[in-house]
């Protein structure tokens, strides 16, 4: 509670953390605890805060992130955050002054220092030589003067060393003992870069300088946390091949964070009881979604996650939404997947649409929603090489997103393979109340592709209704195919009857109580086919 009084003295950010709530139930926003219900996370970047940070923060011993990037601190470093020795620090786009304590030198197990774009002075403390598994220290756009110390060099896992920006005077240390480095010589001086092969005079631009970094080290590899969770590391646990595709589909972590500008409330898309996912840029311009979930929420036996990972990778539709890739880090305690950007939201946004309130969907549109709904399904359930059959299990309106095109594409996929039994649960139950949870799913407790069925009979009768709400009243206007009681008023009228009795027929028997009477997907995407308007 020092911490929270003094981040965030207003309390305006951290109304989550209360003197009787317990840090470790989840209920305190951006702190995560270990196993032994001890504090071991802090992760509160872009949260606005303008704070000091506290010398209360060398009380949390066990503590091994701390993450306070884009915000508006002010006020020193304390000296004790030196107690904390397992610690990766994130101080990085503050307002921080004073200069760099010394006593940092003691964290023996600090792999990150990144204190770039504050207002730190004095000089580079000698003792972050004494940091031998340190292996990224940024300390770019500050007011930092005096020379680097030669005792860098003795740094001996130090791969990028970041002091642009600064008064800066003196001789570059020797690095052949540096892997990577990344210098810019200051008054105008020669810039250098030089690795473990090459130590070069070249008159290299900054740009130039980041772009030879890039290439010669891994973009597999986060320098950020060189520590990360990587559960791929093992190859054993793949054969060459699936290790070969999943070297393609995965991010650096540092991608994403910059991509999202650290996870910035502004690019916040939306939350779930277990994730949340944010709007973000790449460095190709290529506009993505990213969903973190945290490492709790994830299957903890690694063969197991690995194994839904392989699954997510391998879906292939242009009706399901396409993964790019993924990155985890024990760092932050989450993994993260990386999807094309949806524009134009999900189809609940065309529910329940008031005149003049809202876009109205045509009905030819409609048709080709649903036919691209249940292709995606039955893409699912069908089993191809490299793919098993999958049970989506969660399939609502919220999980159909519309293209610019007003394509459906589906999302979480193959989800549930990764997340953990009491998540999906969770799921569910949401699901449940949503109208969407197949009859059969409470006595047996066990999902199957007709649950899927039922789930794609009550989005059809949303879509053909304009509801968000399936009424028994519906049903009944339905069955008797009195159109004009049951179709979506919005649609005034411009409808075929032929198709939209059909497609009635198809709603009630998709939702049907008995899971025999349901038909396959596949029979449903042949049945679609003969639809006019789906042609």
């Amino acid at each position: 509670m020092d911490l929270k009084a003094s981040l965030d003295p207003q309390s305006r950010y951290l109304s989550s953390w209360t003197p009787s709530g317990n840090p470790c139930d989840g209920s305190f926003e951006g702190l995560a605890c270990n196993e032994n219900g001890q504090v071991a996370n802090i992760s509160l970047q872009g949260k606005g805060l303008s704070g000091k940070l506290s010398p209360a923060i060398g009380g949390l011993k066990h503590l091994t992130g701390l993450y306070l990037h884009y915000n508006a601190l002010h006020g020193e470093i304390p000296r004790e955050i030196a107690d904390l020795p397992e610690l990766i620090l994130q101080l990085c786009y503050n307002q921080l002054k004073g200069s760099i304590p010394t006593q940092l030198g003691d964290l023996k197990k600090l792999s990150v220092l990144a204190l770039q774009s504050n207002q730190l002075t004095g000089a580079i403390p000698a003792s972050l030589g004494d940091l031998g598994m340190l292996t990224r220290l940024d300390l770019s756009s500050n007011r930092l003067f005096g020379s680097i110390p030669t005792r860098l060099a003795d740094a001996s896992s130090l791969q990028v060393l970041d002091v642009r920006n600064n008064t800066l005077s003196g001789n570059v240390p020797p690095v052949s003992a540096i892997g990577i480095l990344t210098f810019v010589h200051y008054r105008r001086r020669k810039q250098k870069l030089g690795n473990s092969y090459d130590v070069s005079d070249s008159r290299l631009s900054t740009d130039q300088a980041k772009g030879m970094y890039r290439k010669n080290g891994s973009p597999l590899i986060s320098l950020e946390y060189s520590n990360g969770w990587d559960p791929l590391a093992d190859s054993r646990n793949f054969n060459g091949e699936s290790q070969d595709v999943f070297q393609s589909f995965r991010f650096n972590l540092e991608e994403v964070e910059t991509a999202t500008q650290y996870f910035s409330e502004s690019n916040l898309l939306g939350k779930s009881n277990f994730s949340a996912t944010y709007k973000g840029v790449l460095r190709d311009g290529s506009v993505v979604a990213v969903k973190s979930i945290s490492k709790s929420s994830c299957k903890s036996d690694e063969a197991e996650f690995l194994k839904g990972l392989n699954i997510l990778t391998s879906l292939r539709n242009e009706n399901l939404a396409r993964l790019r890739g993924f990155c985890c880090s024990r760092g932050r305690g989450e993994c993260f997947l990386v999807y094309d950007f949806v524009p134009n939201g999900n189809l609940s946004r065309y529910l329940d649409v008031k005149e003049g309130d809202g876009e109205v969907l045509e009905w030819t549109t409609r048709v080709s929603i649903v036919k691209g709904i249940a292709k995606g399904i039955a893409y699912l359930h069908a089993h191809k090489p490299n793919k098993p059959a999958l049970v989506h299990q969660n399939i609502s309106a919220e999980k159909v997103l519309i293209d610019q095109r007003f394509n459906p594409l589906l999302v979480d996929s193959g989800l549930c393979k990764i997340l953990t039994n009491d998540v999906v649960f969770s799921a569910l139950k949401a699901s449940a109340a949503r109208g969407y949870l197949a009859p059969e799913y409470t006595t047996t407790g066990r999902f199957t592709e007709k649950s899927d069925v039922y789930a794609f009979g009550v989005l059809l009768l949303q879509i053909l209704s304009g509801k968000q709400s399936v009424t028994s009243s519906m049903r009944l206007a339905a069955e008797s195919f009195r159109l004009q009681e049951f179709m979506d008023p919005n649609l005034q009228g411009r409808f075929f009857e032929y198709e939209a009795a059909k497609l009635s027929k198809m709603a009630l028997l998709c939702s049907h109580e008995s899971p025999f009477e349901r038909p396959s997907m596949e029979a449903i995407v042949q049945e679609l086919g003969n639809c006019s308007s789906c042609m």
